[in-house]
């Protein structure tokens, strides 16, 4: 096996990472508007001296853990008034803002552990040392109910193999959503940074029915568009509780953030990852729609993607049950770097590497016939054992630098000679 230069750094679950989420009364006692609408006439017919009692006992209990509360509770307070068709003229301030604290509620967002990450080149290069690279690793955060958001973390990777990652803020905001339609019937959703939130402190959750179990597995990329226009754009699988299927992530500038479904054969599975640039005038993607295989396949308005062509097969017995791809294709001087993942024996992953054709990403060059990453007995406990996964990594300078999910339990980092790497092959 390849060596890897191991970071000491390590992302863990952390129960104190919470926000402040809607609370849906209906969801969790089966309860109607009417109830809703009984609860907040409770609140409307106490009186202001106890009223203002228990929202200063919201205050003193919370608003040290969140970054703009009242903001918070008004907006929910607003949320039901137009859901319910309260009138809002018949409100205090004071009743708005307590009638919003009965239906929010604390979330931990990442309780149960941080996992399969990718990494991607930071929007933002400034007042840097030479050399350095300021980079954005995204995450797949899983709460309680085993429900995923995506969540951020800001970092620097120096000259000589190492990676600082920026200090979160204090507290984590949940992006704001606004849902539009593209005329259609089927829903486009856009979800905002919180203006008093860094990207580092931002986390995007399920929104529509279809992600209402989680946003899992996001593969983001930096896409650089014919016309020099870069945007970030990143693969991820919706799921209900019931059914998955692949939607996009897209930005411009990790504020403003449209999520996006995609149709065809290819979006009803997991796994989709982006090449970062088009080949005249189509979009590429590595895709695993039968569950088995690796599949290129090709779009020419980034929302429809179909069969493709079969790339790669389960080869050797590291990867026989079945094969995938662990995150978007990276651009080096030899063609493209595919990072894949294998399933073995006792269900064990390992991550391995292809070599694509720069022109004609269809003819494989080269491929590793044994793992550059896999489990070992100090890394092979966790909340699914077995497992190393990633969902993308980057070239720095002669290096692949590898985020990578633990047991589903973890994030480590290493670095990679790509000279080694090919040599593998």
């Amino acid at each position: 096996m390849l060596h890897l230069h191991q970071s000491p750094l390590r992302l863990r679950a952390d129960p104190s990472r919470v926000v402040l989420r809607p609370f849906h009364l209906a969801w969790n006692a089966q309860a109607t508007k009417d109830r809703m609408r009984q609860l907040v006439e409770q609140v409307k017919a106490l009186d202001m001296r106890t009223a203002r009692s228990e929202l200063a006992l919201v205050f003193h209990d919370f608003e040290s853990r969140h970054l703009q509360t009242q903001d918070i509770l008004m907006k929910r307070y607003e949320e039901l008034e137009a859901d319910l068709q309260l009138d809002g003229r018949r409100f205090r301030e004071e009743k708005k803002l307590l009638i919003g604290a009965y239906f929010c509620h604390e979330y931990s967002y990442a309780a149960a552990a941080l996992m399969n990450p990718s990494i991607t080149l930071h929007p933002d290069q400034g007042e840097l040392s030479e050399g350095f690279l300021r980079v954005l690793v995204s995450l797949r955060a899983v709460g309680e109910g085993h429900i995923s958001s995506i969540a951020f973390r800001e970092g620097v990777v120096t000259t000589d193999r190492k990676f600082e990652l920026v200090p979160q803020p204090r507290c984590a905001m949940a992006a704001n959503t606004v849902a539009e339609s593209n005329g259609s019937g089927e829903n486009y959703v856009s979800v905002f940074r919180n203006p008093g939130s860094s990207i580092s402190g931002t986390v995007i959750f399920p929104v529509t029915d279809v992600q209402r179990n989680g946003l899992e597995d996001l593969r983001l990329t930096r896409f650089e568009h014919s016309d020099g226009s870069i945007e970030w754009i990143g693969t991820y699988t919706a799921y209900s509780g019931r059914e998955i299927r692949s939607e996009l992530l897209r930005t411009s500038d990790f504020t403003r953030f449209d999520l996006m479904p995609l149709e065809g054969v290819a979006a009803a599975n997991k796994g989709l990852a982006l090449f970062p640039r088009m080949f005249d005038g189509r979009f590429l993607m590595i895709g695993r729609h039968d569950g088995k295989n690796l599949y290129l396949i090709e779009s020419e308005d980034l929302g429809n993607w179909g069969n493709g062509k079969l790339l790669l097969e389960p080869k050797y017995p590291w990867e026989f049950v079945q094969i995938g791809n662990c995150g978007a294709p990276i651009e080096i001087d030899e063609g493209w770097l595919l990072l894949t993942h294998g399933v073995g024996a006792i269900r064990k992953y390992s991550i391995g590497a292809v070599l694509l054709d720069k022109d004609d990403p269809s003819k494989v060059l080269g491929r590793t016939s044994q793992p550059i990453l896999s489990t070992v007995d100090e890394d092979r406990e966790g909340y699914v054992p077995n497992v190393v996964y990633s969902c993308g990594g980057m070239r720095v300078g002669d290096d692949l630098f590898l985020p990578y999910g633990v047991a589903d339990s973890s994030v480590a980092f290493a670095f990679l000679s790509i000279k080694d790497l090919l040599a593998s092959m």
